[in-house]
């Protein structure tokens, strides 16, 4: 019988990582989840009795922490998610962004080569594109980056160190996946991303405030992208190896305006005012042709689909106190 593979989800409590580790762990994967649990640790509680569930409570930024999950478990492949999220966060914690984003970063790729891991995944983003030289166009993985956020910056400067700067191995296999902007319900609720935070001021009947109305982004459920982590794990290594994709759907590019307009269907007497301001520099529409091409991605979560269960959660108060800072990541 062969051994189950062992996968280390550094942030697994977290927004994105807490729906990955309750995935993997339905595809018979032994999870070790890394966390120094800044936001707490209620989203790994559902799992806690799982069988093949570990959790280790560490910081990527202590490299003893990281030796410890390797002289304790044989790694098969790492997911890296943990990292200072967004550009406010980034702005306002630059130290710590540098030292988590960037140092504890290169010292977990360096300490996964190490250990023989065989994989590893990067969360990267799609504002590493800045702003679209052609309006009209769309970005693709091979377009120029430009990255306007030290958050993007250090996200750009990690993926060129894991494709480009290591000496590449065919033992080691990493992959950089651009994630759209994110939405959508997850054990870790949050309320300070776009589409979330959009209707669920609106479902609570307050008026809102809309700036660069016309700025275009890609958007992508949060359980989607666990989906998009667990293909890249099972693909073949030659298709994912030292190659980034874009991860999301490129019918889902929206303007904040579009993003309104699908609320305003399920919200229909919202009020919204829009404020003209361009001090947003990103502005992108991106092609997700290659994922669905070369790996056979599709999602299954639209915009519309993320605003009915965020509604949902608001209108049922499955949440005491949905204006709690607990919920934003500054």
């Amino acid at each position: 019988m062969t051994r189950s593979k062992s996968i280390l989800v550094t942030g697994g409590a977290g927004y994105i990582g807490s729906p990955l580790v309750r995935l993997l762990l339905n595809n018979n994967y032994n999870v070790i989840t890394l966390d120094n649990l800044m936001f707490g640790g209620e989203t790994i509680l559902g799992v806690w009795h799982h069988p093949n569930f570990r959790f280790v409570h560490g910081d990527i930024n202590n490299p003893d922490d990281i030796k410890t999950v390797f002289d304790e478990y044989k790694i098969d492949a790492v997911v890296h998610l943990a990292a200072i999220v967004g550009d406010p966060a980034c702005s306002r914690f630059s130290e710590m962004a540098h030292k988590t984003n960037w140092e504890g970063s290169v010292n977990l790729v360096e300490q996964s080569i190490e250990n023989n891991v065989e994989r590893f995944i990067f969360a990267s983003t799609c504002s590493n594109y800045g702003k679209m030289s052609d309006p009209e166009s769309y970005v693709t993985e091979s377009s120029p980056l430009s990255p306007v956020s030290l958050y993007a910056e250090l996200k750009v400067k990690f993926e060129n160190f894991i494709l480009n700067e290591i000496d590449q191995s065919t033992s080691f296999c990493p992959t950089a996946l651009r994630f759209a902007t994110v939405y959508g319900v997850s054990p870790r609720v949050r309320f300070d991303l776009t589409v979330n935070e959009f209707t669920k001021e609106l479902a609570m009947g307050r008026s809102l405030e809309v700036f660069g109305k016309d700025f275009w982004r890609p958007y992508c459920h949060v359980y989607d992208f666990a989906r998009a982590m667990l293909l890249v794990l099972k693909r073949e290594k030659e298709k994912v190896a030292y190659n980034v994709f874009n991860v999301g759907s490129t019918e889902e590019n929206y303007q904040k305006q579009m993003l309104i307009d699908e609320i305003k269907e399920q919200i229909p007497h919202a009020k919204v005012r829009y404020i003209q301001k361009n001090e947003d520099p990103r502005d992108y529409r991106v092609n997700f042709d290659k994922i669905k091409n070369e790996l056979g991605f599709e999602i299954t979560q639209r915009v519309a689909d993320g605003i009915k269960e965020i509604k949902y959660l608001i209108d049922h108060k499955v949440l005491l106190n949905p204006d709690d800072p607990k919920y934003k990541n500054v």
